[in-house]
């Protein structure tokens, strides 16, 4: 007999399991051998460990050092039929499971997602996150991801679990009220809402979501480009109104300053755009103020009007001619 052959056959006295981070099940390398009566079973903190007799659960051990013997293996004791004396050494398939969370794992929409918002109608979002689970029922997890598999780990299942995730965010997403400008402002409740939905498909394969996050959501990036197009369009709308009513404040500001027009930085061609926004609001404020026999505001804008002139914000020929318009209006 070789060596090989020698080693198969030696009893098993002891089991025990130093699992890796993401390892979630392991099947304990027998090789034909039979365990020992009075073997030492050691389960560590997060791990559970259960005996199979011929693909049936029989017994299961917390965390803690076990003597296997009849009294703590009853199960399998009366599967066996040791009532009638303790058979050893004795044969049965032993697997060790971490229940430990499985954190900072990531999730993330492959494709965008179609939804209808109320602001903007059909838009196609995606969304990024992370999560985290736990073996939490060991039973059904060894019955519908474990199986006959010597060893699963987090990353064997990720695709699964990534695949409930995407339906249950397609779900959250698609149902929701809360326009798309207003998520970000509600992202936790969102992250909530969409764990429920995770949890409750985690739990048909015996885990529970720990945490669930919804950390980034977006449009495509065509589509973003529109949505901040529209809205510099219309701060834009807001800074001309601003800009005409503070035109001559600001030109008399900058004609106060050592450097003059350059103490803005802009030069003449600064003063020239300014000046002539100045004058545009004149042209629409100037007919009414004098026509209602305003003349003290003809003259204001006529002296507002040369100290634009004076800085080289406007031409002589201008003036002039805005000098006369309004001179024409007084009565």
């Amino acid at each position: 007999m070789g060596i090989l052959d020698f080693l198969s056959k030696q009893f098993v006295d002891v089991i025990d399991w130093v699992e890796q981070p993401g390892d979630l099940g392991f099947r304990y390398p027998m090789q034909d051998r039979e365990i020992q009566n009075g073997a030492q079973l050691t389960v560590r903190e997060g791990q559970v460990a259960f005996f199979y007799n011929e693909g049936q659960i029989a017994d299961a051990f917390k965390p803690g050092m076990h003597t296997l013997e009849t009294a703590n293996l009853p199960l399998l004791t009366a599967l066996q039929n040791w009532d009638k004396g303790f058979k050893s050494p004795f044969k049965a398939d032993v697997y060790f499971f971490s229940q430990k969370e499985q954190a900072g794992l990531k999730w993330g929409t492959a494709q965008p997602i179609t939804v209808r918002d109320k602001e903007f109608g059909p838009l196609r979002i995606r969304a990024f996150g992370s999560y985290s689970f736990r073996v939490e029922d060991v039973p059904v997890f060894a019955a519908k991801l474990m199986g006959t598999l010597e060893h699963v780990t987090a990353a064997d299942i990720e695709p699964q679990l990534k695949g409930a995730i995407a339906t249950a965010i397609a779900t959250a997403l698609g149902g929701a009220d809360t326009a798309f400008i207003d998520l970000a402002a509600n992202q936790q409740a969102l992250s909530d809402k969409i764990k429920g939905a995770v949890d409750a498909a985690f739990a048909l394969w015996g885990l529970s979501c720990r945490s669930f996050f919804v950390e980034s959501v977006s449009l495509p990036e065509e589509v973003q480009k529109y949505l901040d197009k529209a809205s510099s369009m219309r701060v834009v709308g807001d800074l001309d109104r601003f800009t005409k009513f503070q035109s001559a404040d600001a030109i008399e500001a900058a004609a106060a300053n050592p450097g003059g027009l350059g103490g803005i930085g802009a030069g003449a061609a600064a003063g020239m755009a300014i000046g002539q926004a100045m004058m545009g609001s004149m042209a629409g404020a100037a007919a009414p103020a004098a026509g209602a026999g305003g003349s003290d505001d003809a003259f204001a804008q006529i002296e507002k009007l040369h100290r634009l002139m004076t800085v080289g914000a406007i031409t002589q020929a201008e003036f002039d001619a805005k000098k006369a318009e309004l001179l024409s209006r007084v009565r």
